[in-house]
């Protein structure tokens, strides 16, 4: 007999079935001396305590490989919205500023697009942005974002290696992942990076 979803009482018919929340991505940009690179982790996880992957892969070439997109969020959602921004980088030649800020645009006011739920990071050979669906574009000032369940523990260690060594984008990405893991149950060492 097939399990059904636990039912909250109380609710109406189709209302209060527990969610499953997948807790997945750690993924970090960093851009020093001209090279930005995007890292992330590779652990999915169901709920608190499951580990479903080892070795996901979350940053991706797109463009013809002049632009590395990391995302965090829903894998299916992540990759529609990954499929469309590729679409609005063919449509403005290759211009990172100009189709963020249109693909912003357009999944904040989708009755489809504006529903799904992640978070991207994109680079290229000139800046570092982050891409949310409420519309916002941030460059981040010091040439650092993190994204995803470990993201802020990794944005703090990637900000102090920036300030106090001279580790090259790669470096200070992959360190800064890899405390991320000692501190975030959500994030491993299985890292995959990219640099442009």
């Amino acid at each position: 007999m097939p399990c059904k979803p636990q039912e909250l009482p109380g609710l109406r018919e189709g209302e209060g079935k527990v969610p499953m929340v997948i807790r997945s991505t750690t993924v970090i940009g960093v851009r020093r001396a001209g090279k930005t690179t995007i890292a992330a982790d590779g652990q999915v996880t169901l709920g608190e305590s499951t580990i479903l992957k080892h070795k996901a892969r979350k940053v991706r070439r797109l463009s013809g490989g002049k632009v590395v997109c990391g995302f965090a969020g829903s894998v299916a959602d992540a990759q529609a919205l990954q499929d469309k921004f590729e679409t609005k980088l063919e449509a403005y030649g290759g211009n990172l500023r100009r189709a963020a800020v249109e693909f912003a645009k357009e999944w904040r006011t989708d009755k489809v697009l504006r529903h799904l739920n992640a978070l991207m990071l994109v680079a290229d050979a000139d800046g570092l942005l982050l891409v949310g669906g409420d519309g916002n574009v941030i460059e981040p000032d010091d040439g650092v974002a993190g994204i995803g369940s470990g993201g802020p523990y990794a944005l703090a260690a990637a900000r102090a290696l920036v300030e106090n060594t001279e580790m090259d984008a790669e470096a200070i990405a992959r360190e800064s992942l890899r405390i991320a893991a000692e501190i975030c149950v959500f994030t491993n060492e299985q890292i995959t990076l990219e640099t442009v």
